[in-house]
């Protein structure tokens, strides 16, 4: 066997050799491989279940504080009606401030605050209560510490008049003491925390343009 043969089949041998190699790391691969998915994209459309908007369906903004079938669902969905910017979630969150205001105000005898958020009726009720604790010369130490829980207990509207009134029951947290002239503790605490329980009614007219809620009325 000459030469040149033999260097030809010395060749071949390295190059299958080389071969087998190759496939024995990379391995093989058949037909069209799809590209792999990152986690992090967004699932196709096509597999998202189709979801069903049923209009005049109950509203949850509305039904999250009432019955759906009760007369202040139908007065709440009257008031949202006349007036777009109504929303009960936000009236609640707002009463809630509002009702750590005005009676912490009114413990403190400083109504100027809150007199903008005040009936003409509440805020004489109110000045009227001051006034015979200063002529007693008596002197309230209230300190707020929370609310437990807030309750939309009544709704009802005039669709004539546009008047709207929200009734709200509140469960807070306080202490509350009073001193006489001398510095004498004549009634409660400055450290018990007591318990106190109101219903109070918001009123307001819808459509005007005046978002603000005024307290009308407060009971137990």
């Amino acid at each position: 066997m000459n030469s040149p043969v033999i260097q030809l089949l010395v060749l071949a041998g390295i190059a299958i050799f080389l071969i087998l190699r190759l496939r024995s790391v990379l391995g093989t691969r058949e037909g069209f491989e799809k590209p792999r998915v990152q986690s992090s994209q967004a699932p196709s459309r096509r597999s998202a279940p189709d979801l069903e908007v049923i209009d005049g369906g109950p509203d949850p903004d509305i039904t999250d504080y009432v019955d759906a079938d009760s007369e202040s669902a139908s007065a709440l969905a009257a008031m949202k009606s006349a007036d777009r910017s109504f929303n009960v979630r936000e009236f609640v969150r707002g009463a809630r401030g509002a009702y750590e205001m005005i009676l912490t105000g009114f413990e403190n005898g400083d109504l100027s605050e809150i007199k903008p958020f005040l009936s003409d009726d509440v805020y004489e009720a109110f000045a009227g209560v001051i006034e015979s604790r200063e002529k007693s010369n008596l002197s309230v130490d209230f300190n707020f510490i929370g609310i437990s829980e807030t309750t939309l207990v009544d709704a009802d509207y005039d669709a004539t008049s546009k008047n709207a009134e929200v009734s709200v029951r509140f469960v807070s947290e306080s202490t509350s003491a009073v001193y006489d002239n001398g510095g004498d503790l004549i009634e409660g605490s400055p450290t018990d925390i007591k318990k106190q329980r109101d219903v109070w009614t918001f009123g307001r007219t819808m459509g005007t343009g005046d978002p603000n809620w005024f307290l009308v009325a407060t009971g137990e």
